[in-house]
């Protein structure tokens, strides 16, 4: 069954503040094996001018998941979760991540489209801190294997 495209545009609300945390940042550098100074010691990210440790930048999924995750599982958009595979992912900046950021999540759906029988389901996650500023937003797109149309959209 192809997606709703009707939803293009669909707003979900925030997420619960996530507050990054200077383990979990030293954590998620170990796990991608990221050697960065900025992300394992503090010293060494103070000196740089910055409060706490710097997440590193894909660090921003751990983050983002669940509120994408809301706008994949709404029912209305009629995604067969066992056909997905993640297409691509992209992380925009406006300033790093830091330990001790209390941040929220807001994602929407940007586009639907089909291509070679595939359904392509992009998503916007921008992570604000308290103000409502935007730190980074992430673009995601997921591929619904053999939900789309034949004819390239």
């Amino acid at each position: 069954m192809a997606l709703n495209p009707d939803l293009v545009g669909r707003q979900y609300p925030p997420s619960p503040v996530y507050v990054v945390g200077r383990e979990k940042v030293r954590e998620f550098a170990a796990a991608i094996n990221d050697t960065n100074p900025l992300s394992t010691d503090l010293d060494a990210a103070r000196a740089a001018g910055f409060a706490d440790l710097v997440a590193p930048p894909t660090f921003a999924f751990v983050i983002t998941h669940v509120a994408m995750g809301n706008a994949m599982f709404d029912p209305d958009l009629g995604l067969d979760y066992t056909r997905v595979v993640h297409g691509e992912q992209r992380f925009e900046y406006h300033r790093p991540l830091v330990a001790g950021d209390e941040v929220t999540v807001v994602a929407m759906i940007t586009s639907i489209r089909a291509a070679a029988g595939n359904d392509m389901l992009t998503l916007r996650s921008d992570v604000l801190d308290p103000a409502g500023d935007v730190i980074v937003s992430t673009h995601s797109v997921i591929v619904a294997r053999g939900t789309g149309s034949k004819e390239a959209a």
